[in-house]
């Protein structure tokens, strides 16, 4: 009877032993699978905050880009000012911002006037000059007045020299200067600030511009330029030149700088923006072969 019991202890303490081990087998496994899912999901949150840090999920940059806005266009009130004419206002995004854009100013004084707009370094002042070139705001107007610098000015519809579009947009291409001192002369062979055949603009005050531009007839060199640029004559220097060379009688104000003789702006137009060899690399003025 005694053998008979320890028989029976010992086999269940076998089948006892024998599911401990299973049981510790099976723990055994459940603990590597979980260690093995660890390691994974630790991997793949490197992986991903790898690609986090690099811009993987970032949105399309060229869909970015497209997004952004070129120029920006300050409202100007016409109630306030009955010299500025309501045509709109150019587009703010997806404006050309390299190469040139081919202008020509067709006046009463002889053969067209031809000009680049430079894209690339102004591109909301040839935005704004080609929008409103779209729509006749240059046409029959009178280029009002023949500066003290040296230079044509026109673009006002008013005449007044307060007009312009019911816009305003900021400076771009201002000439820097070598002169630490607004006040200094300029230095012996210094190049001039705005060489004959540049094409600015101007506005009042300066910052705010709009329709009005300006066409040197001659160097002008100034330690304090306030005159953005906007662009260079290639053809009809020579009309410019002649223009300039007009006598001048008061303008209402006192000032002696209205042409005796009207310069009207029989129609101004702008061509589609042209890149590398479609572009003029000369960037020096041309006189036309024929003046009026």
């Amino acid at each position: 009877m005694a053998s008979s019991r320890d028989r029976q202890r010992k086999l269940a303490r076998a089948k006892l032993d024998r599911q401990l081990a299973r049981r510790a087998a099976a723990t055994r496994r459940r603990r590597q699978i979980q260690a093995g899912v660890g390691a994974a999901l630790v991997l793949v949150l490197i992986v991903a905050g790898s690609a986090w840090a690099l811009g993987a999920f970032d949105s399309d940059p060229k869909q970015n880009t497209a997004a952004e806005d070129t120029c920006l266009w300050t409202p100007q009130d016409a109630t306030a000012n009955i010299n500025l004419k309501d045509v709109g206002t150019p587009e703010t995004k997806g404006l050309p911002t390299a190469g040139t854009r081919a202008m020509t100013v067709t006046t009463n004084q002889g053969a067209p006037i031809t000009a680049e707009l430079n894209l690339t370094n102004s591109p909301c002042a040839a935005a704004s000059i080609a929008h409103l070139a779209s729509r006749s705001f240059y046409d029959n107007t009178k280029c009002h007045e023949i500066t003290a610098e040296g230079a044509l000015r026109c673009g006002d519809p008013s005449g007044t020299g307060l007009g312009g579009p019911t816009y305003s947009f900021y400076d771009e291409e201002v000439p820097t200067v070598p002169s630490a001192s607004p006040s200094a002369s300029p230095a012996p062979g210094q190049p001039p600030t705005y060489p004959k055949g540049t094409v600015a603009m101007i506005s009042n005050p300066p910052g705010s511009n709009g329709s009005q531009f300006l066409i040197f007839f001659k160097d002008f060199t100034t330690t304090d330029p306030k005159y953005p640029v906007v662009g260079t004559v290639t053809g009809g220097l020579d009309v410019v030149e002649k223009i300039g060379a007009l006598p001048t009688v008061d303008n209402g104000t006192g000032a002696k700088v209205k042409p005796k003789t009207d310069v009207v702006i029989q129609s101004l137009t702008v061509g589609e923006p042209a890149t590398g060899a479609a572009a003029s690399t000369s960037g020096a003025p041309a006189s036309s072969p024929s003046a009026g």
